[in-house]
């Protein structure tokens, strides 16, 4: 079964990315047909500097080869080295009703906040239609506030089918199971958007310092503690082996401990868990050829399909002679 997810470049993974995502598309890979892709033209809405989209960009590939998406057994590509991709994106635009793409969470939402929403922010619920369309994807792992925009991609390709023929194969939605499941450095959900999150790549002893100074509540050391209402354990039960979680969660009901040996434990557990990623990423950075040989092959294989796809949606619907 052929896999695809995007990854924006808008900025360094956090560990709510790992556990959330990445990991699950690499466990993927192992069984799957796996298409990644970094989805540079998306970033558009949000960044402005160029350069900046070019280093994130990159630095998306280092980060998805560090933490184990292997190229041969995947397809790793940059979104905008499928030129494909927005021709089909047109295509499918023209067909597309304003109101669907109205009732979307991103453009609801900035515009209930009084903010200005451009063509691209109402629109990429199509360009994402197109980039799941255009490998003839079959399953997409995404988060739940993602789910909409498979069901969007899904109304899309059937209105197309209905018009013109069968042309898409219609996705399915893999919901990734740890997506909420990961808090921040105040509890909330670990996020860009609330600025709590914990890097996982950068200098260890910063890190550490920010695992340090977690916000945790201010119950009395002797106080006997659940263990699965905290995020402190939470965090630590990512990294811990099931016999350490055990351990952790009978120290928090019996009491007598304090947050700043749990802080240290997950900051101890998060380095072992991370320290290959790492060390494989700094390889990586010392051998960037070789990053972009993976791209620039990933992008190849990638367009060898989504060009069959747009000629079977060029023939369809009648452009070209």
């Amino acid at each position: 079964m052929r896999v695809l997810s995007g990854i924006q470049p808008t900025g360094r993974p956090h560990w709510g990315n790992f556990f959330g995502a990445i990991a699950q598309y690499i466990q993927l890979q192992q069984t799957h047909e796996g298409f990644y892709f970094i989805a540079d033209l998306h970033a558009l809405t949000t960044i402005r500097d160029p350069q900046q989209l070019r280093q994130n960009t990159f630095d998306a590939a280092l980060d998805l080869l560090a933490l184990g998406l292997d190229p041969t057994k995947a397809t790793l590509f940059v979104q905008s080295a499928v030129p494909e991709v927005s021709e089909l994106t047109w295509l499918l635009m023209t067909g597309t009703p304003m109101g669907l793409l109205e009732r979307c969470h991103a453009y609801k939402e900035k515009k209930a906040k009084g903010l200005t929403a451009d063509a691209g922010l109402f629109t990429y619920p199509v360009l994402m239609a197109a980039d799941i369309l255009a490998y003839d994807s079959q399953l997409v792992p995404v988060g739940q506030d993602q789910v909409q925009h498979i069901e969007v991609c899904r109304d899309i390709a059937g209105t197309f089918n209905h018009q013109f023929g069968e042309t898409f194969v219609l996705p399915k939605a893999k919901t990734l199971e740890h997506g909420a499941k990961v808090p921040g450095t105040d509890g909330q959900k670990m996020s860009k958007s609330y600025d709590n999150t914990l890097p996982l790549f950068g200098d260890e002893k910063a890190i550490r310092k920010q695992i340090m100074r977690i916000v945790t509540d201010s119950r009395a050391m002797e106080d006997a503690k659940e263990p699965e209402s905290d995020h402190l354990y939470q965090l630590y039960r990512l990294f811990a082996d099931r016999d350490q979680v055990d351990a952790m969660a009978a120290m928090y009901r019996r009491g007598g401990f304090g947050y700043g040996a749990v802080k240290k434990a997950v900051a101890d557990a998060s380095e072992a868990y991370f320290a290959a990623a790492r060390a494989k990423r700094r390889d990586l950075e010392a051998n960037q050829d070789y990053v972009q040989q993976v791209l620039t092959a990933g992008a190849g294989r990638a367009r060898e399909i989504a060009s069959t796809v747009l000629a079977r949606a060029k023939s369809a619907c009648g452009v070209g002679l």
